[in-house]
């Protein structure tokens, strides 16, 4: 059998997972109850391989220990081992990065990553040392936007696009906002033709054709449905666009702006708690189902 390009959904939800510990919204209330229209989801992180041997993490998820655990093609082979052969950030969110914290034990790691990105968490971050206890523990491969990085021994070339977005929390007022400070990856099949477009943070759609020209299958953000999801559930004052995301829904939202979009999978994923759209049978989701995408849960399988 010719292997394909491929993606794992290892983790489908944003920061906090579903149920986030502190929050008894609608979603979290059913998914603690084991209500079946409301699956559990850990956080967003999704597994890349065409080889099928060797794979690329997009995002280092603090649930990072149970997604090798649930998905045997991460689990080692040999007493000190690992088929994880590089890890690629989007940005420096906690929610992204703080997994790498859990794969250290000496484990040699090869980290693609914008310079921006890299200097946030090695410059400014006394923790991350945990990853330099031996001279070549960590191997930085920078991300520069617009210019391929190919990783022959997972199959594939990763390229960087900017997409619009915010500095991390706790680099805030510390840092002027980079375009380099989160990213959308295109991943190209070496062997094939198969192309898969990464977009689980973005804030605006502007640039957006670039990114999912010809893609195959595209993970887009689905983190809320609409601008003021938060406000009207009484969960905070913030909208989608404080927080760089493009809601889903409404004239604006990514639903109708690529609703022109031809790719054979089209995936929401990096879903908040908070969005109605997790809930099967609820309007929202059949609206999303209506137009030909998936709300991704753990563990989905995507070819390209």
């Amino acid at each position: 059998m010719t292997q394909r390009l491929r993606a794992q959904v290892l983790g489908s939800a944003a920061g906090g997972g579903l149920p986030q510990w502190n929050c008894a919204c609608d979603n979290c209330v059913l998914a603690r109850r084991g209500d079946a229209r409301v699956a559990a989801r850990t956080q967003d992180s999704i597994a890349v391989s065409s080889t099928g041997d060797r794979w690329l993490l997009v995002n280092a998820s603090p649930d990072v220990l149970r997604h090798v655990e649930r998905f045997a093609p991460l689990q080692p082979r040999a007493p000190r081992h690992t088929p994880i052969a590089a890890i690629a950030l989007t940005n420096g969110d906690l929610d992204h990065v703080a997994g790498l914290l859990s794969l250290r034990e000496s484990q040699p790691l090869v980290v693609l990553a914008t310079e921006r990105v890299r200097a946030g968490l090695v410059d400014r971050n006394a923790m991350l040392r945990t990853l330099q206890r031996t001279p070549d523990q960590v191997r930085w491969v920078r991300l520069e936007l617009g210019r391929e990085v190919v990783l022959d021994d997972i199959g594939v070339g990763v390229t960087a696009l900017p997409a619009p977005g915010k500095l991390p929390v706790h680099l805030v007022g510390l840092l002027e906002p980079s375009a380099e400070d989160n990213v959308a990856l295109r991943v190209r099949e070496l062997a094939g033709n198969g192309a898969l477009a990464i977009a689980t943070s973005t804030g605006s759609l502007d640039g957006v054709d670039d990114l999912v020209r010809d893609a195959d299958a595209v993970l887009f953000d689905g983190t809320f449905w609409s601008e003021d999801e938060l406000v009207r559930q009484g969960l905070g004052r913030a909208l989608a666009r404080d927080m760089a995301h493009v809601p889903v829904g409404g004239e604006g939202g990514s639903l109708a702006r690529l609703a022109h979009l031809r790719a054979g999978r089209r995936i929401y994923t990096h879903v908040n708690n908070t969005n109605p759209m997790l809930r099967e049978g609820s309007p929202e989701r059949a609206a999303v189902e209506r137009a030909g995408w998936v709300v991704a849960t753990d563990g989905l399988e995507v070819f390209a």
